[in-house]
């Protein structure tokens, strides 16, 4: 490529370039994006019904009609897993979207309005940090009750205070860089500068750290369920698969299947989910340097 061709390209897309020849973080969107999509259609193209119960088949083991197996109500194991993924992804990615959303805002005032504003506002981050975040989550569960909607607003909630900070330390090296001087010139407002000037080049930062809160979160939720403060019945999660599996086994027999089939459908996401943000904050570095 010539160094004009390379002029021509924005930092971010010079980072998206980069990103694409890190084979590892390619194959694991690829799984990744392939394992989002069979949560979708299983669940629409199976004949079982992920809520329908057959007491007569209770805790059967893979089979031809039943490829994960059934579970302890009878329940077609493959189609509940990709269920509780569907609803698992939904949780990961709609929280970090409201982690993201007051994380943003709340950095991007932070460092732009400086001064003893910058300080109060950090200090009741550092004070958020100091909390028993998970303890506090469970707190708030028990009051406000299980369902899909708590959970991730509770979640994103308690997940915004490293992305404040990491976007407040974007908006301090950049506020008196030059464009920003010409914006004020020209009279236009705070909020519009931040949106129109600063965001678009704090957006590499904010990918990756939101690539990465997304298994955390995905993590924290199967950790709620797991206890039974998640999702609730008749919907599932991975968490609370894995939950309902470990309950079912005993000694006496091992119902591998009920906790085997869910762990590695969780474990492989968050280990893909994980490798993507490493490769874009990979990416990402090599421009910052």
């Amino acid at each position: 490529m010539t160094a004009t061709g390379i002029e021509g390209r924005s930092p971010t897309e010079l980072a998206f370039r980069r990103f694409r020849k890190n084979r590892r973080a390619i194959l694991s969107f690829w799984i990744m994006a392939a394992l989002g999509l069979a949560t979708v259609i299983v669940p629409l193209v199976s004949p079982h019904d992920y809520r329908a119960q057959t007491l007569e088949i209770q805790k059967q083991p893979p089979s031809g009609s039943y490829w994960m197996g059934t579970d302890p109500n009878g329940r077609d194991l493959m189609v509940r897993s990709f269920m509780g993924g569907r609803i698992s992804f939904a949780v990961g990615l709609l929280a970090t979207a409201v982690s993201l959303v007051i994380g943003v805002a709340y950095g991007a005032s932070s460092g732009f309005l400086g001064g003893k504003v910058d300080a109060l506002m950090m200090r009741f981050v550092d004070v958020l940090y100091g909390l028993p975040h998970m303890f506090l989550v469970i707190i708030v569960m028990s009051i406000l009750g299980r369902n899909f909607l708590v959970v991730f607003m509770v979640l994103g909630c308690f997940s915004w205070m490293t992305m404040s900070r990491i976007v407040r330390g974007q908006v301090l090296s950049l506020k008196e860089k030059e464009f920003v001087e010409a914006a004020r010139c020209l009279g236009v407002g705070t909020p519009a500068i931040i949106v129109r000037h600063m965001l678009p080049n704090i957006l590499g930062p904010v990918i990756v750290y939101a690539t990465l809160t997304v298994p955390s979160v995905m993590l924290q939720e199967a950790f709620l369920s797991f206890l039974g403060l998640g999702i609730s019945e008749p919907k599932t999660s991975w968490g609370l698969l894995i939950s309902d599996g470990a309950g079912a086994l005993n000694p006496i027999r091992v119902y591998w299947w009920l906790v085997v089939f869910p762990g590695a459908l969780l474990a492989i996401t968050l280990f893909c989910l994980n490798a993507v943000g490493d490769g874009l904050r990979d990416a990402f570095d090599v421009q910052q340097r």
